[in-house]
C-alpha cells in the first residue's frame, strides 16, 4: 500500500468519523432533553430546565418543574391557596410516574401539606402502592419529611369561597338532588329515592350534564413530560382540583393515563380541563398507545380529545403529546390551549397556542 493511499484513507477515515460525531451530536441536541407543561407556566419550565441541563433525571426534573408552580401557585389552580372546596378548605392532588420502570406515585385529596408532586415522590420511593389519600397521605408525608401540617387556604380562597356562600352556593357540582339552589344540607330528589328514574333517562342525563363552567380561573393542572440527556422519559401532575368540588372529591390530576402518563419507548402526554369527564376516557394512556401504534403526536393528540368530544360535545378540555424523538403537539376541546416547552434549539421557553 502506498504512502499516498494510506494518507488518503486515513484522512477519509477521520473525515468520516468527524461527520458522523457532528451529525450524532446535532440529533442529539434537538431531541433531548425536552421539557413540556401544560400552559405559560414559564418559570415552571425554566426551573425543569435548569435541572434537567444540570443532568438531573427525568423523574427528579419533573418534582422540580411542578414544585415550582407549587411555589408560584400558578394560576391559583396549582399549590395551596386556591380552589377551595364547598367546606372552603384547599386539598392537593398530584402524580408522577417513571416511563423507565412504569413506577407510580400519587396522593389524592391530601390535606395540610403543601408539596404534593414531593408527596407523590414519597409514594413512589418508600412504598409499594400507588396512590394514598386525604389525611393519611397528610400523615405519610410529614412522617417522610415534607413540612406540615400546614392551612393549605389563603385569603384569596376564603374570600372566594365566601362570595360563592353569599350566591347560594352556585353553580355547584351536585346533581338530582333537593334543594337545587341552596347551600343544603342536600337530599336526593323524591323520585330518585323512590327508584323511578329509568336506565334510559340516566344515560341521557349522563351525556347532558349541566356543569360549572370549567376554564383557567377555577380549574387547572401543571401537567408536565421531560425527556432527560440520557432519553429516560417521566411525567406528572399537580392540582388543588376544581374549585367548589364536594369534599372528597379526586380529579384526573392524580390517575395515570388520565391527567398524564410516560412510556419510554414511545413518549408521554399531559392533559388538563374537565377532569371528572376526562378522565372517563383516559386521554393520556389514549395518546401515548397511538403513538404506539405509529401515530404521529398531533393525530394521537386530536383522536384522543374527539373521543371525549363525540360523547361529550360540551366539555372542556386539552392534551399534549410529545414521542420519544422529542416532536411535540397538542389539542383541545372548548377552549384555547396553550403549552410550553423547552429544548436545546431554544434560546428560552417557547408557548404554542392550539386552536378548538
Amino acid at each position: 500500500m502506498s504512502t499516498l493511499f494510506l494518507s488518503l484513507l486515513i484522512a477519509a477515515t477521520i473525515l468520516f468519523s468527524s461527520a458522523l460525531g457532528n451529525g450524532a451530536a446535532a440529533k442529539t441536541s434537538w431531541k433531548y432533553p425536552l421539557v413540556v407543561s401544560t400552559w405559560p407556566f414559564k418559570e415552571a419550565v425554566r426551573a425543569a430546565w435548569r435541572a434537567v441541563h444540570n443532568g438531573a433525571s427525568a423523574v427528579d426534573t419533573v418534582v422540580e418543574g411542578c414544585s415550582a408552580c407549587e411555589e408560584l401557585r400558578c394560576d391559583g389552580t396549582v399549590g395551596p391557596g386556591g380552589s377551595p372546596d364547598e367546606n372552603g378548605e384547599t386539598t392537593i392532588d398530584a402524580m408522577l410516574m417513571n416511563g423507565v420502570t412504569m413506577e407510580v406515585g400519587a396522593v389524592a385529596a391530601m390535606r395540610y401539606v403543601r408539596d404534593g408532586i414531593k408527596a407523590a415522590q414519597l409514594v413512589m420511593q418508600y412504598t409499594q402502592h400507588t396512590m394514598l389519600v386525604g389525611e393519611q397521605a397528610s400523615i405519610f408525608a410529614i412522617s417522610m419529611g415534607l413540612p406540615g401540617p400546614t392551612n393549605l387556604s389563603s385569603t384569596e380562597s376564603l374570600e372566594k369561597w365566601a362570595k360563592w356562600k353569599e350566591s347560594n352556593c352556585q353553580p355547584n357540582f351536585r346533581k338530582n338532588v333537593s334543594p337545587a339552589d341552596s347551600c343544603g344540607p342536600y337530599h336526593p330528589e323524591h323520585a330518585l329515592a323512590l327508584g323511578k328514574i329509568t336506565c334510559s333517562m340516566a344515560n341521557l342525563d349522563g351525556l347532558n350534564e349541566s356543569r360549572p363552567f370549567i376554564d383557567r380561573r377555577n380549574h387547572d393542572t401543571i401537567a408536565m413530560a421531560v425527556i432527560d440527556t440520557m432519553g429516560h422519559i417521566a411525567a406528572g401532575t399537580s392540582t388543588n382540583g376544581a374549585t367548589f368540588k364536594i369534599p372528597g372529591r379526586v380529579g384526573d390530576g392524580p390517575i395515570a393515563g388520565s391527567s398524564a402518563y410516560a412510556d419510554a419507548e414511545v413518549g408521554a402526554c399531559g392533559a388538563t380541563g374537565d377532569g371528572d369527564i376526562m378522565m372517563r376516557f383516559l386521554p393520556c394512556y389514549q395518546v401515548v398507545e397511538s403513538m404506539r401504534r405509529g401515530m404521529q403526536p398531533e393525530l394521537a393528540a386530536k383522536d384522543a380529545i374527539s373521543r371525549i368530544a363525540n360523547k361529550y360535545p360540551d366539555f372542556t378540555g386539552a392534551v399534549f403529546a410529545v414521542n420519544k424523538d422529542g416532536a411535540h403537539a397538542g389539542a383541545c376541546h372548548g377552549w384555547t390551549f396553550q403549552y410550553s416547552v423547552r429544548n436545546p434549539g431554544m434560546d428560552d421557553v417557547e408557548v404554542f397556542t392550539v386552536l378548538p
